[in-house]
Parts: structure tokens; C-alpha cells; sequence
């Protein structure tokens, strides 16, 4: 059973941290270290918690992915320069440390820097090089921006690195995969089959927990049972049911209880060591050394043709350092190529970042606003082909978002009101699925200040819904259209009540409370249907 004491604590910080309008998971971090001040220490329930939750969010990313975004040559290329470039940077700089501790211009905790050899400066480099999978796509997910173009990108690079990663581990414990990992191929033609069972499951709890086999067993259980990392494992079973029309509810299905199993892995991050000050001083000194990491991204995405706002924002994003450091660091130290204490410090480094990121993230808007003017401006015409920019053609009305509501609302404004109408959603895969069924739709992220540059040019648009399923989005949104001064109609959707108000504010002319309008209609046609008459038509 797992202490009562943790629960309380990560609700508390994170508590906490919301009302100093943080992330919540900069103070479940705080509350490991509090843990950890204490004298608790990691139980193997949280570590089960933790593991848990890590796998499961790698099976829905999985979920999500199209295999073709690792193709692309802004993915592999940029995550394959990227690490190569930065393992040099931290290289070269920890050797000059070195250097000067020697030469006595620098004291050294506990002797750590003077004790770097070639051996403990290549690891350590490779440790750093990596940016968290868990915290970045929990903040991703936070502002609904998975689909969005940096963040389909910055999600490419961390699998990519999560690659190169089965490939460590699998070279520092010299045990190759079993000769049964061949095997695994063979999941690919059965992918069929999956769907299939999925198809039987419908959508209630035996959709959530097919998922959870399909996770842990299929997936994590399987891969770990031939010498393969599982949660690689859990991440290419969803690749391969990504296809499937039920893979997407079958994320959003699992994302409550994948965030909440995540709550255990940042508290376990916390509660990994117990630092000294000579320690987190040199924690510290690797968190200064985070924006030449930042750097490196930059310029390297910026020679891939992508647009300014999706190189920085997939910039910030990945601007923290990994979780898997401390798994470098942890076969580093077994295998004697680190001092135990360095685990001390990639611990802290690791937390530590993912303090400041969240801080950062949490203004990446405002960040790019700011840096984009001092950029060097981009020829639209060598940009890559997903991220350049729409035009709206002669259409009259515009749909942002085409979930079920925003097609809905196509449907009707198409066939009742003969209007010209334009859908505009950020998911390729949906993109290219309602094409096919007709529908008159672009690929684009309202959430982009880019995209309005030229969105909406054509004076014939007269009116734009926002269905996009995320609030903060339809705010971005309409803020755009706002100062933009678009002379049509505006009308917003809301998912809760307290939301109607904010975007009235704003200028929404009219807003739409999703449950109230649906027990609205249901309620008329249930009493036209039986010949009741409304109060208002007896008044009449």
C-alpha cells in the first residue's frame, strides 16, 4: 500500500503550485524533495506507480503517432544531430571544467570534476543529451497541443531519442536482445487482429482495460520477456493500433488514469537523492548549462525549414534534461565508470530542470513573441510543406476545430444555410480522413500566431466558429481574430460554465454551453415528438 503521507503531500504542493499559477507538477517535484527532507524514502509501490504511469503514456503517445513523422528528415535529422552535437558541447565544457579545477582556479565537490576521465565525460554528455518524454508531452497534452506542428515534432525527436536510447542500454549491459526478439516482427502482420479485438470492446471499461493488456502485457510484459525495453514495447503496440478509428478514444479513455500514475513517477524524481550543498551547486551548474542544449536545437531545426514559432516553441519544449539520465547514470555507476555521488547530482540536474522548463512553458508564447522579430526571416518558400502557411480561398464561414462538434456544425452551415464553409483542425490523420468523406478542410494550429498572418485574407468570410476542444485554444483564438479586427460574427463553444463568461469578454457575439444546447434540442424534439406545446407558443 502506498504511504498516506505521499498522497497527501503531492496534492498538497500541487495545490500549492497552482495558486503561484505553476504547472502542478513543479510541485509534486517539490514534494518529493519535502519527502526526501524528511527522511522518507521510495517505497516499491511508488516505484511500481511510477513505472506504471511512464508506460502507459508512451502507449498512448503511441496511440497518436503517425510512423511516417519519424521519417521525416527534421525528426531523425534533428534528433540524430542533435544528440551528437550537444554530447561534444557537454564535453568540451566539462573537460574545461576540469581543467580549471585543476589547475586550481575552481574548487571541486567532493573531487568530482577533477576526477573526470574521458570515459566519465562521454557519459555523462550522452546523459544530458536527452529531453523528458514524461514532461513534455504532459505539458503538451496540458495545453491540448500534441497535434499541433511543434508538437508533433518535438514528440518525433524524444522517440527518436528514445531509440538511441534501447540502443544504450543494450550496449552497456552487453546482453544482446534474445534470439526470440526476432519474433516480434511477426506483430506487425497481426496488427489486423488487434484492431479487430478492439473493434469487439466497444466503448466502456473493456476498451479501457483491452488498452491496459495491450500496455502492460502485450506490450511492456512481451518486449521485457525477449530482452527488450518495455516501454518501448507499450509505445510501438499503440503505434500499431494507431490506425484504428478507436485509437483516439481509447486514449482520451486512459488519460485520467495515465495522469494520475504520473503524479508517483515526479514525486519519485524528488525522492531519488538527498543532496548536499557542494552537490547542488554542481546541479546547478548543469541547469546553466541547459540553454546551449536549447541553443543547438534551435539552430539545428531552423535549417529544416520550419517556421520560427514551431522551431522555438518545439525549442522550449525540449528544454530540460531527461529521466533517462538517470538511468545512464545508474548503469554508469554499477559498471564503475561514475562516482556513486554523480547519480546525486544528474538527480538534482534532472528536477531541476524541470522546474525551470515549467517556468519557461508556462510564457513560450510570450518568449516567441518576443524572439521572433530578432530572427532572421524565413523564405516561405523553402519552408517544409506542413508548416506553411493557409490560405482560406473563397470560403464564408470557418469551423476551428472539426471534432464531432465542429463537424456538426459544418454539417448544418453546409447543407441548411448554403454556406462556403472551411474546417480547419490541427490532427493530420483527421485531416486526411474527412477529406476523403468530402469535407472542405485544411491542416492548420489555431493556436499558432503565424497562421493568421494569413487565415483568414478573403473579405467573403462572414463568420467563425470555434469548436476546438480545448479553451485556452478558442481564447488564443479569438484574441487573434480580436486584434486582427475581423469585421464577422464570432461564436465560441464552451465545455463548463465558469468559461462563458471570459470569452463573452473577449467579444465572442454569441457562446454556446455544449450540454445545455444538447438537453436543449433533445428536449424539444422529445416534446414535438409528442405533440406538446411550448409555453412560449401558447403565449403566442
Amino acid at each position: 500500500m502506498i504511504e498516506p503521507i505521499f498522497v497527501l503531500t503531492a496534492f498538497l504542493s500541487g495545490l500549492a503550485a497552482m495558486a503561484l499559477r505553476l504547472p502542478p507538477l513543479v510541485g509534486f517535484l517539490a514534494g518529493g524533495f519535502l519527502l526526501n527532507v524528511l527522511g522518507y524514502d521510495e517505497t516499491p509501490v511508488l516505484t511500481l506507480v511510477a513505472h506504471l504511469g511512464v508506460t502507459l503514456m508512451l502507449f498512448t503517445i503511441g496511440l497518436k503517432l503517425n510512423v511516417r513523422t519519424l521519417l521525416r528528415p527534421d525528426v531523425w535529422g534533428g534528433a540524430s544531430l542533435h544528440m551528437l552535437a550537444s554530447v561534444v558541447l557537454f564535453v568540451v565544457i566539462l573537460g574545461l571544467l576540469k581543467g580549471i579545477v585543476t589547475l586550481g582556479w575552481l574548487a571541486s565537490p567532493n573531487g568530482l570534476l577533477a576526477g573526470l576521465d574521458l570515459t566519465t565525460l562521454l557519459v555523462l554528455a550522452f546523459a544530458m543529451s536527452f529531453s523528458s518524454t514524461v514532461f513534455v508531452v504532459k505539458v503538451l497534452e496540458k495545453r491540448s497541443e500534441t497535434q499541433a506542428a511543434y508538437g508533433r515534432l518535438a514528440i518525433g525527436i524524444l522517440i527518436m531519442q528514445d531509440l538511441f536510447a534501447v540502443i544504450f542500454l543494450t550496449a552497456s549491459t552487453g546482453k544482446l536482445p534474445s534470439p526470440w526478439a526476432l519474433g516480434l516482427f511477426a506483430l506487425i502482420p497481426l496488427a489486423p487482429l488487434l484492431r479487430k479485438l478492439l473493434d469487439r470492446m466497444g466503448h466502456g471499461e473493456m476498451q479501457m482495460l483491452c488498452g491496459v493488456v495491450m500496455a502492460l502485457v502485450l506490450g511492456y510484459g512481451l518486449f521485457e520477456a525477449v530482452g527488450v525495453k518495455g516501454d518501448l514495447g507499450a509505445l510501438i503496440i499503440g503505434m500499431l493500433l494507431a490506425p484504428h478509428p478507436a485509437a483516439q478514444t481509447l486514449s482520451r479513455s486512459m488519460f485520467n488514469i495515465k495522469e494520475l500514475l504520473l503524479v508517483g513517477f515526479f514525486l519519485s524524481i524528488g525522492l531519488t537523492a538527498l543532496p548536499s550543498w557542494s552537490l547542488l551547486g554542481l546541479a546547478t551548474l548543469l541547469v546553466v548549462l541547459l540553454p546551449l542544449k536549447s541553443l543547438l536545437y534551435q539552430l539545428i531545426l531552423m535549417r529544416f525549414g520550419m517556421r520560427h514559432r514551431t522551431s522555438v516553441l518545439a525549442t522550449l519544449s525540449l528544454s530540460n534534461y531527461s529521466e533517462f539520465g538517470l538511468i545512464v547514470g545508474a548503469i554508469a555507476v554499477s559498471s564503475g565508470w561514475l562516482a556513486p555521488e554523480w547519480l546525486v547530482v544528474v538527480s538534482l540536474a534532472v528536477a531541476l530542470s524541470f522546474v525551470a522548463s515549467a517556468i519557461l512553458n508556462a510564457f513560450s508564447e510570450r518568449l516567441y513573441q518576443w524572439l521572433e522579430p530578432r530572427l532572421p526571416k524565413v523564405d516561405e518558400s523553402a519552408l517544409s510543406p506542413s508548416d506553411r502557411p493557409i490560405e482560406v480561398g473563397d470560403a464564408e464561414a470557418v469551423v476551428l476545430g472539426m471534432g464531432r462538434i465542429g463537424r456538426s456544425v459544418y454539417r448544418r452551415l453546409t447543407k441548411e444555410y448554403g454556406l462556403k464553409v472551411l474546417g480547419v483542425d490541427s490532427n493530420p490523420k483527421s485531416v486526411k480522413t474527412l477529406a476523403e468523406k468530402g469535407f472542405n478542410i485544411v491542416e492548420g494550429d489555431a493556436v499558432d500566431s503565424d497562421f493568421w498572418d494569413k487565415m483568414l485574407m478573403s473579405s467573403q468570410v462572414e463568420l467563425v466558429v470555434l469548436a476546438m476542444p480545448h479553451h485556452a485554444g478558442n481564447l488564443f483564438a479569438l484574441k487573434q481574430l480580436r486584434s486582427r479586427h475581423f469585421p464577422g460574427k464570432i461564436t465560441a463553444v464552451v465545455e463548463y460554465l465558469e468559461e462563458i463568461d471570459t470569452i463573452r469578454e473577449l467579444g465572442a457575439h454569441a457562446v454556446y454551453h455544449v450540454y445545455d444546447e444538447a438537453g436543449r434540442a433533445l428536449a424539444d424534439s422529445a416534446a414535438e415528438e409528442a405533440g406538446i406545446i411550448s409555453r412560449t407558443q401558447q403565449l403566442g
